[in-house]
């Protein structure tokens, strides 16, 4: 003789579990949001002065007037080999600033920007200094600055397209 069959749970109680599920997964997703960006700038973006590896001068005061993507990211990182697409995208149509780190000299960054085809401004921060300015120890990381050079919002990891496009336009508002 076999046992019965459980009586299927009622659907209150599932949905009950399914969002104690979704409430947890959400707290940790901000929990890991805020640790990943404890330390990085707040506020008013840190000055910086560099050179795109296309020889054109770009610092903080010349990006002001409209909504940024600042993102900082290394040749080497397979992060951000998924969001290069996302960011060439952005910058064919809002200001965009990529600073690559650690990834050995303007050379070489104009070299993996070309492979992928990507017409982006790039600065390489060899020495890591606009990194440190800005916190910045994990890639991909991303600052949406305003029209004024305050950061709006800072993505640590892969942000998709819509993403990143949403928050310019909310730094924009």
């Amino acid at each position: 003789m076999s046992a019965p069959a459980a009586a299927p749970l009622p659907l209150a109680r599932r949905f009950r579990g399914w969002l104690f599920d979704a409430a947890l997964l959400v707290g940790i997703l901000v929990l890991a949001h805020v640790v990943f960006t404890l330390h990085v700038a707040h506020g008013a973006a840190p000055s910086f002065e560099g050179t795109t590896v296309d020889g054109n001068p770009v610092s903080l005061a010349s990006l002001h007037g409209k909504p940024t993507l600042v993102q900082f990211w290394a040749t080497w990182c397979p992060v951000c080999h998924q969001e290069d697409g996302a960011v060439a995208s952005i910058a064919s149509d809002h200001q965009v600033i990529t600073i690559a780190e650690d990834s050995g000299g303007a050379r070489n960054v104009s070299g993996y920007l070309a492979s992928k085809g990507m017409h982006v401004a790039a600065i390489s921060d060899d020495s890591g200094a606009i990194g440190r300015a800005f916190g910045v120890d994990r890639y991909p990381t991303s600052f949406f600055l305003d029209g004024n050079g305050n950061v709006r919002f800072v993505e640590v990891g892969y942000t998709t397209s819509i993403g990143l496009r949403l928050r310019l336009w909310l730094a924009g508002l």
